[in-house]
């Protein structure tokens, strides 16, 4: 099926949304989440864009950019290319760990904007990662709130509303309707998921779970899929492909 255009953002503004590939775990450990930030802060200056809103999720991370001189997806292909390099270093591998294609949405108003902000800021509390988003580390709504820009462009979006309104509005519950990743129904969410996986395979992370000898990650496979993980719910939180799980 043939790709549609991307379409583009009269105000720059786009919301972005890339993930592992196979939906694979691609923020493992603190170490994780602090060198993708500390990209995403290298490559601002470099790039030339801000920064309204960002969420790291595990699997995946929300961006919400305004870009300038470069093209979003030459932006996205700098972020993601440097932070693939120093992954792979790390947990030697090698290959892809992002998804070919990335998702993105233009945000052309003001209510839409802050919309999307709160969308982001939300996602870990719809995971069930927190029970107020203020204590979600990897979000940008702490330096929101403390008024303490590293990374976020806070002061652009306090110019279209004043923090105490905005704190309210983000957390207001939202049901908006903004673009996602669309994770399958699972009889057991990730967060427990992962825990059986590291229960049964005695395994602290994707690569290592990747490393095992083959005959012995197939047999762990069938008894991960003995305990209710669904196919693709394995490949997620192993990094192993669909193909190979549901054929194990």
């Amino acid at each position: 099926m043939p790709r549609h255009a991307r379409k583009k953002s009269k105000t720059g503004i786009y919301h972005v949304i890339m993930r592992g590939i196979n939906r694979q775990v691609i923020f493992e450990d603190d170490e994780d989440n602090d060198k993708f930030i500390e990209t995403l802060k290298a490559f601002k200056t470099k790039s030339g864009y801000k920064i309204y809103a960002y969420c790291l999720m595990g699997n995946h991370f929300h961006l919400l950019l305004k870009v300038d001189a470069e093209e979003l997806e030459l932006i996205i292909k700098r972020i993601a290319g440097s932070y693939v390099y120093w992954y792979n270093l790390k947990y030697r591998r090698s290959g892809h760990l992002f998804q070919d294609r990335f998702k993105s949405e233009a945000v052309e108003n003001d209510p839409y904007l802050l919309t999307v902000i709160r969308y982001i800021h939300q996602n870990p509390l719809k995971a069930g990662l927190c029970k107020d988003i203020s204590k979600y580390r990897y979000s940008s709504y702490l330096e929101y709130i403390n008024e303490h820009p590293e990374l976020v462009d806070i002061y652009d979006i306090f110019q279209i509303v004043d923090k105490e309104t905005f704190v309210n509005f983000n957390k207001e519950r939202d049901t908006d309707n903004c673009i996602d990743v669309s994770d399958d129904a699972n009889r057991i969410n990730d967060t427990d998921g992962a825990s059986i996986v590291q229960a049964v395979s005695g395994c602290i992370s994707v690569s290592e779970f990747q490393s095992l000898d083959i005959s012995e990650r197939d047999r762990l496979i069938r008894e991960l899929r003995d305990k209710g993980l669904s196919i693709r719910q394995i490949s997620r939180l192993t990094g192993i492909s669909v193909g190979i799980v549901r054929n194990r």
